[in-house]
């Protein structure tokens, strides 16, 4: 049981460093619209779990078995998520929406404190404390100047960086609490779906301005790992692994994201990204180590002769 649930935990990091490609290929995607990008790389990850569905022999009779209540679930956190995240982008100066969005590691680790069977520790909470002061850091250390005659942001746009990470922590942990037992080829389901609404969306609010030359290989590779394979592994990881751990290494994502961004010339490193680093990783470690302390205990337990 232990060793199933390690390896659940270690599909869902997989997941987290898929996710760090993610502002990486969107650099390289060039000046696509929003909603056109998320509708194509949802397209790409919804084809790429039909073809494993169908080279696998499961096929897609699954899919008719999925309840209700996790397409509902998986749709409405996946379109919801992004669009709800480019909102916030458009109407807040990116370094508050970004700090505010990324709240949902935190969320879930605090969110388990539900689910039956799961209790925060002490080295949880120390652990995501460290996380979020750096990943605060990290995108402070990249801010810009206030540019005189701009707007003050709209309550909207706060509102929307709030629902971004309420909607991806919730979603994580109640993927567990409610829907469990749906395989994770439902998911395949989730990104066709969401690639249909997105591209909706984009024919009704966006121009159409379409990837050119190798900005097709940066939306392909987005389709296939941070929105393909990184949604399957996650689903996997929040079902069936610790989520106080993934919650927690979360935070690894904007940072290796980064340090991406700077090997391909986007930025200039600093103390700030070392200072972040070493709180981040820190905070990742003490979260992980918490999660030996309940069975450490029991253990010591046992050994204690009886009165």
């Amino acid at each position: 049981m232990q060793d199933s649930r390690g390896r659940s935990t270690l599909a869902g990091l997989g997941a987290i460093g898929l996710w760090a490609l993610l502002a990486p290929l969107g650099v390289a995607a060039g000046p696509v619209p929003p909603f056109l990008l998320t509708g194509l790389a949802f397209a790409v990850g919804g084809v790429l779990g039909l073809a494993w569905q169908l080279g696998t022999g499961r096929g897609l009779a699954v899919l008719g078995r999925v309840p209700p209540v996790a397409w509902v679930l998986g749709i409405g956190a996946f379109f919801g998520y992004h669009a709800l995240y480019f909102t916030a982008l458009q109407t807040l100066p990116p370094v508050e929406a970004l700090l505010i969005i990324n709240l949902w590691p935190l969320l879930i680790v605090l969110f388990t404190g539900l689910l039956p069977g799961e209790r925060l520790l002490p080295l949880h909470l120390v652990g995501v404390t460290c996380g979020l002061l750096g990943a605060a850091i990290l995108v402070l250390s990249k801010s810009e100047p206030a540019v005189a005659g701009v707007p003050a942001p709209s309550l909207p746009g706060y509102l929307a960086a709030v629902g971004c990470a309420l909607i991806w922590s919730g979603y994580s942990v109640l993927n567990r609490r409610l829907v469990a037992d749906v395989p994770s080829d439902a998911v395949t389901g989730f990104c066709l779906v969401t690639a249909v609404l997105a591209l909706l969306a984009h024919a009704l609010l966006e121009p159409a301005v379409w990837p050119e030359g190798a900005a097709w290989l940066a939306v392909l590779l987005l389709g296939l790992g941070p929105v393909g394979a990184a949604f399957f592994l996650w689903d996997h990881g929040t079902k069936h692994g610790r989520l106080q751990v993934l919650g927690a290494a979360a935070y690894l994502a904007p940072l290796l994201g980064t340090l991406l961004l700077l090997l391909m010339g986007r930025g200039q490193p600093s103390l700030g990204l070392l200072a972040a680093a070493v709180l981040i990783v820190g905070g990742a470690v003490l979260a992980g180590r918490a999660k030996a302390a309940p069975a450490e205990a029991t253990a010591a337990l046992s050994r204690t002769p009886s009165r």
